[in-house]
């Protein structure tokens, strides 16, 4: 046998035993491993998605329960800039102002504006 011929001999001899020890330990080794991995994500996964619909659950009873509280303080916090400028501007923030164009139209019929009147 020539040497080329042993040289190829022992390079396939190894490249064979070399895959079928690869084989083997991925057979009996890493895929028991991965597959415990993975229902093990399976699991958790199952048990983040049941937290967070709880979770979602628990904010939206919440956010209903504070919900009349916020209107309410909103409606106070209006309620009290409305007689806030009421007692700082008097009946004229109520009522409107003289210089209101709208008010000016609807006391005058002739529509002249309280410089005009003397004319």
């Amino acid at each position: 046998m020539a040497f080329w011929q042993e040289l190829l001999l022992q390079l396939m001899a190894t490249a064979v035993t070399v895959l079928v020890v690869l084989a083997i330990f991925h057979r009996w080794i890493i895929k028991p491993y991965i597959d415990a991995k993975v229902e093990a994500l399976n699991r958790t996964s199952e048990q983040v998605e049941e937290r967070v619909i709880r979770g979602v659950r628990e904010g939206v009873r919440q956010s209903i329960v504070d919900l009349p509280e916020s209107t309410l303080k909103e409606s106070t916090r209006t309620f009290l800039r409305f007689g806030t400028d009421l007692m700082e501007n008097g009946l004229s923030s109520f009522l409107g102002t003289y210089d209101d164009p709208h008010r000016r139209h609807t006391s005058n019929d002739s529509g002249a504006g309280p410089r005009d009147r003397g004319r």
